[in-house]
């Protein structure tokens, strides 16, 4: 009791002091706006690398979705590429990617901040939360690419591609939209162009160059019939699959709301349109399968979450909770109909779905800004314009990367190598890239 008694009363005393400090502090409403302002930015750091560590998880639900979809042979070889593209990611965009992305602008990609050699002219505390978000952006945007190409493509191959995508083409096209983040002035971003997190700087980037890839790879030996009819092949684990979608969704809360890099009340907001936007992305594309297929396929209504997710990333911020749940209810409708098109019409054989997910929702999320945008978006009284730089932002996205993906697998194609052997492809990857297996002693070999 003494002892309780005796810490009492040098609390007392120790306020007391403090109080008759504060009290003749001269500068007092310096001093309190200079704390104010530590804290604001420990709480900016704080909220920004937490999200951070939130994309990076994603990592592992895009591993899961991807090996779920596709057949137990191929295991091994997709947890690599996803463990390698995020790894070549971090270094390529370390050293070169983040100094196109956001160094001083030339008009079209950056001069400066590579490997972070200037750092005394950065923001020293900032810069490394700064860079770490966006660099998990890099390794998102190469990850998406996998997926449209798995089960058939040569593990070499795949790691050269990621190199250039991490390197070259997903931080130039994001310079002309995020460059003004740190030191880069993007046009498109001077013509007003809106993708707050990355519809398409990110995921349709990733989308077309997915797109690109699965045409010059060509489609899985099996996958169409001599009369090209396109015959199913299933996945091995829509339990892991489906997983994969729900760390995804979890890991897209950091992905939109993370890119206020603020901590301040519109983090809630934007948890808010985005969780909105996936559950009537899944309700609705869930629908549209039943209405086609018959049943309601459980892979499609996966699926149809992720579409609303893309979507709604680039108006997350700028559409209400009632314009979210309209893109992502349209996203759901449109991936269901972009599967099936894609690989029943066009006949290119995209295991995951990758290619409408991120490419054509990405595009599709980004051009709804311009109808939902409550500050200049066409129901809101705002006009054609904003619509119309949306449309150009994205149509640039396509040119971009499309074209260089063609290019960069034709190139890689033609040299170390895209796709694996005939006999490689058949027994797995798992066995023919990695010499080993994902379930071992259970492995099944098909002649198909």
């Amino acid at each position: 009791m003494r002892t309780f008694v005796l810490i009492l009363i040098i609390l007392l005393i120790s306020v007391g002091s403090a109080k008759k400090s504060y009290a003749v502090e001269p500068n007092e409403k310096e001093t309190i706006e200079q704390v104010s302002e530590h804290l604001q930015n420990n709480l900016n750091i704080v909220w920004t690398s937490m999200a951070a560590f939130l994309v990076f998880f994603m990592q592992a639900g895009f591993a899961m979705v991807e090996s779920g979809f596709t057949q137990a042979k191929n295991t091994v070889n997709i947890m690599m590429k996803n463990l390698m593209d995020f790894s070549i990611s971090s270094l390529a965009f370390f050293l070169i990617g983040f100094g196109l992305m956001f160094g001083k602008s030339n008009g079209l990609v950056g001069t400066s901040h590579f490997a972070l050699l200037d750092l005394r002219q950065l923001n020293g505390d900032w810069i490394w939360t700064f860079f770490m978000f966006q660099i998990v952006f890099a390794g998102t945007a190469a990850t998406i690419v996998s997926g449209a190409m798995a089960e058939r493509t040569r593990f070499i191959g795949y790691l050269s591609y990621s190199l250039f995508i991490s390197a070259f083409i997903y931080p130039v096209f994001g310079s002309w939209v995020w460059g003004s983040l740190l030191d880069g002035a993007g046009w498109l971003e001077k013509l007003g162009f809106i993708d707050f997190a990355g519809s398409t700087v990110v995921h349709s980037i990733g989308g077309w160059l997915a797109l690109a890839g699965a045409i010059m790879v060509g489609p899985r030996i099996g996958k169409y019939a001599p009369d090209g009819k396109a015959q199913a092949i299933p996945g091995h684990n829509i339990a892991l699959a489906a997983l994969g979608v729900f760390i995804l969704w979890f890991g897209w809360f950091g992905f939109n709301a993370g890119s206020t890099t603020f901590g301040d009340g519109n983090i809630g907001r934007i948890a808010v349109t985005t969780n909105l936007a996936a559950a009537a992305g899944a309700l609705s594309a869930m629908v549209t399968a039943w209405m086609k297929e018959k049943k309601p396929d459980g892979s499609m209504t996966l699926n149809g979450a992720l579409a609303g997710l893309v979507a709604i990333t680039a108006g997350c911020a700028t559409v209400t909770p009632l314009g979210s749940m309209i893109i992502g209810a349209i996203a759901g409708v449109v991936v269901v109909l972009s599967v099936l098109f894609f690989d029943r019409v066009l006949k290119i054989d995209d295991p995951v779905g990758a290619i409408s997910v991120h490419g054509v929702c990405g595009a599709l999320g980004t051009i709804f800004v311009g109808f939902f945008a409550v500050d200049g978006g066409l129901f809101y009284g705002g006009g054609w314009k904003l619509l119309n730089v949306q449309i150009l932002g994205a149509s640039v996205a396509f040119i971009w990367a499309f074209g260089l993906g063609i290019i960069l697998f034709l190139i890689i194609k033609k040299t170390i190598g895209l796709r694996v052997t005939a006999e490689e492809e058949l027994r797995g990857l798992d066995i023919g890239e990695h010499g080993m297996e994902a379930y071992s002693g259970f492995q099944i070999f098909t002649t198909r």
